[in-house]
């Protein structure tokens, strides 16, 4: 069924950061959204996939950290859209709220891969940094607004597949390095293995479920 309630947006840009991983700059168009939103994009033959916005919600584009999957029905077309395309998408929706509706209560981050996409839009947007933002990668070129990150909070960064400067292995190898406490807030976006497992460790440390914010991203 083709959804009728979309807006147009000209592409400004897609910018590699390596062979496919991309980012996705159009033109915002006027688009309102909070960080943590989602807009599905759509292809020419009614094709569509939910992304996370990564842009503040002050900025003049509109961006999407995309990883292109080979066989995906929409990250491969989007891989291949020129400056002055036109894309579809839907208005943003969601409910993930990273660091948002919690008064002055801390709160840290939890990423893998695209699900830093939130995270980004809101030290984009807001000024009050998180505790600590942990951020697991496959490879270190994968690592996309590590430097931002690493400026507006500590960051520490996991590489699964390489051996570099920075912990080998998954991200939740770096848990222990969690402030854990009855105030804080947990958002974890990305791979569903890891949100879930992320989830688990901290209920078992005593933490309310309410106090435990989860997005999982998929590929496509």
């Amino acid at each position: 069924m083709i959804n009728l309630d979309y807006s147009e947006h000209p592409v400004l840009d897609v910018r590699f950061v390596n062979d496919d991983l991309f980012e996705l700059v159009l033109d915002r168009n006027g688009l309102e959204f909070a960080p943590g939103d989602c807009a599905a994009i759509y292809t020419t033959d009614e094709k569509s996939r939910p992304y996370s916005i990564a842009s503040g919600s002050s900025e003049d584009d509109l961006r999407f950290v995309i990883r292109r999957m080979a066989g995906g029905e929409v990250s491969p077309w989007l891989a291949a859209r020129k400056p002055g395309d036109s894309i579809r998408i839907t208005p943003p929706f969601g409910w993930f709220r990273p660091g948002q509706g919690i008064g002055e209560a801390p709160f840290v981050f939890i990423a893998t891969g695209t699900g830093i996409a939130p995270f980004l839009s809101y030290i984009n947007t807001f000024d009050r940094p998180p505790e600590a933002c942990l951020y697991g990668v496959r490879r270190e070129a994968d690592a996309i607004g590590l430097p931002q990150l690493a400026e507006s909070c500590p960051t520490t960064l996991a590489v699964s597949r390489e051996h570099t400067e920075h912990l080998h292995g998954r991200v939740t190898a770096l848990l222990d390095r969690l402030p854990l406490d009855e105030r804080t807030h947990y958002y974890g976006c990305g791979l569903e293995s890891m949100v879930n497992e992320v989830s688990g460790w901290l209920l078992e440390r005593g933490i309310a479920p309410r106090r435990i914010h989860r997005e999982v991203f998929f590929h496509g």
